[in-house]
């Protein structure tokens, strides 16, 4: 095997015309904003607006990792609060019968160490994945068509997406029969019903990884998560079926993850800008550097948790230098994920605050 590719600068390769293409996204962003808060006369997240469970816990870094994995937040052994977020990729609060890909972000706290640009001063690193190995559009230039798109059917009627997804469903099924997966019709409301708590969730996008660069994955591995893997929801009748599952799951059993990174080997069979270009786990496998455990617990109760939902803000770019978000996708998200936050905190009346302890989620909900 290879050894790992150093971190240098010059793994990135910046183009004059980035900042267009975020200001393009911000318009896109505004516009679903807009017509959302309107809506619900509440600011939501201008992506993955629908959450299906807040889960606590803690992430514990395994002790005695190997050099090229003791990096950054992992270059030590050491138990961290922490909190996820499962949910779906719309920018509106859609009836879950429509299928969407799922997503889950953790924020890990009390971490510390030099920050990245727009962080400093916090003690948080996140991590922001989704149930499939890669990006849906391979550059900022076509993330930002693709948001756009979305962008105009933000407001639809429900009922016409609710048959759209299964139109779409259908001919991914289809698809899927002679290898092809399409991860637009996945988007657009194709994706299987899959139980969130049997996925694997990936960044998608590669990140500076102390000395190296590596791609990060959660894993589920308790018995009560593993046994749900391929699992379909129904969600007939159950405009909040995935909430409900996940709860359920959540309260009997809890459940346990490993974060595992996989180090990029050869920048040419394991691009940095291109966002599509899924890195072979044959030459370089996803390696385990920390779990995460979630006691028994109630992942969703209306009202309370809905607030603790508002004071959460997750965005690959809250976290250390030695984890720097690295590729043209990721650099047009660091502006972006910002603004759909200070909006959501401008709409709401409270600015969002990174917690320096879970204890603090409760407080700063109330302030919301």
């Amino acid at each position: 095997m290879k050894t790992p590719v150093p971190f240098t600068p010059q793994v990135e390769d910046v183009k004059p015309e980035e900042g267009e293409t975020v200001e393009q996204m911000k318009q896109s962003f505004a516009h679903i904003l807009d017509t959302t808060s309107k809506d619900y006369c509440h600011g939501v997240r201008a992506v993955h607006a629908k959450a299906h469970g807040i889960i606590r816990g803690t992430l514990t870094v395994h002790d005695g990792l190997p050099p090229e994995l003791a990096q950054g937040l992992f270059a030590r052994g050491g138990e961290y609060e922490a909190v996820a977020r499962i949910s779906t990729n719309p920018g509106d609060i859609l009836d879950d019968a429509i299928g969407l890909p799922r997503g889950l972000a953790l924020k890990v706290i009390g971490v510390e160490g030099e920050r990245l640009p727009g962080s400093e001063g916090d003690a948080t690193q996140d991590f922001v994945m989704a149930n499939a190995p890669v990006f849906t559009a391979p550059t900022a230039d076509a993330f930002a068509k693709n948001l756009k798109m979305l962008a105009t059917t933000t407001d639809k009627a429900e009922g016409g997406k609710k048959l759209l997804s299964g139109i779409l469903r259908g001919i991914e099924a289809t698809l899927e029969t002679v290898g092809i997966e399409s991860p637009t019709l996945q988007t657009l409301g194709g994706a299987k019903q899959v139980h969130p708590l049997g996925e694997t969730y990936y960044s998608q996008t590669p990140f500076r990884y102390g000395d190296h660069v590596a791609k990060f994955a959660l894993f589920p591995v308790s018995p009560a998560l593993t046994r749900l893997t391929g699992d379909t929801v129904d969600t007939h009748d159950r405009p909040d079926a995935l909430r409900e599952v996940v709860r359920e799951v959540m309260i009997e059993q809890g459940g346990q993850w490993e974060l595992r990174v996989q180090l990029n080997r050869d920048l040419e069979s394991m691009p940095i800008e291109d966002a599509t270009a899924e890195w072979s786990e044959e030459d370089s496998p996803y390696v385990t550097v920390a779990t995460f455990a979630a006691e028994p617990q109630i992942s969703w109760r209306n009202g309370e948790t809905n607030a603790i939902d508002d004071a959460l803000s997750y965005s690959i770019w809250h976290g250390l230098a030695a984890h720097q978000p690295l590729g043209n996708v990721n650099r047009a998200r660091k502006d972006t994920y910002r603004f759909s936050a200070d909006y959501r905190g401008r709409v709401n009346g409270c600015p969002m605050h990174e917690p320096r302890e879970l204890a603090e989620l409760p407080r700063a909900a109330r302030r919301g």
